[in-house]
């Protein structure tokens, strides 16, 4: 009898172990959950848009113009920012006084921000990516720190959390989000 009860409390116990580890692997290798904080990316995302962050395809594919990608404010400890990328890796990025964005000075033809830029900041003047970095905005371009603020600036890759992929809550929502 008392075998019986220590093989089960064991057996129970690995199993416990077994599911921890699992979940570990999953938030920090797959994916993980975030919660939308802000209007920085509406209408594509709204405040309280609860969101499955997908931390692996960019372990094999390289991260795409439009993708929305969450990434940690450097300035605030466990403050992560989900904006959209427009400009690549060593493309020229520009926005003028009239809000239209230019890549390599060609008009950029993209339709996610919700109205025209007010404010081009920092991208007022021509703006050289690296070959690791990324610049992002946000759909609500004029309520939106993006990388036309000193504060964020351009994105390192290696800073890169994941592809925003799955929205989960609220649930009359809930679907994978529109990248490209």
């Amino acid at each position: 009898m008392k075998k019986s009860v220590i093989k089960e409390i064991l057996s129970t116990s690995i199993y416990l172990l077994c599911v921890l580890i699992v979940t570990y692997l999953i938030i920090h290798y797959v994916g993980q959950r975030t919660e939308v904080q802000g209007s920085s990316m509406e209408p594509t995302l709204q405040n309280a848009d609860n969101l499955i962050v997908d931390k692996i395809s960019y372990r094999v594919r390289e991260p795409q113009r439009f993708d929305i990608i969450v990434f940690p404010f450097q300035f605030e400890e466990d403050t992560y920012y989900i904006k959209r990328i427009i400009g690549m890796p060593g493309e020229k990025v520009r926005i003028d006084w009239d809000g239209t964005v230019y890549i390599d000075g060609e008009a950029l033809e993209e339709g996610y921000g919700l109205e025209v830029i007010q404010d081009p900041g920092r991208a007022v003047d021509e703006i050289e990516l690296g070959e690791d970095e990324y610049f992002v905005l946000g759909d609500n371009r004029n309520n939106s720190t993006d990388s036309r603020a000193e504060l964020v600036g351009n994105i390192h890759k290696d800073d890169i959390i994941g592809r925003a992929w799955v929205r989960i809550y609220p649930f009359e929502k809930f679907g994978k989000l529109k990248h490209q």
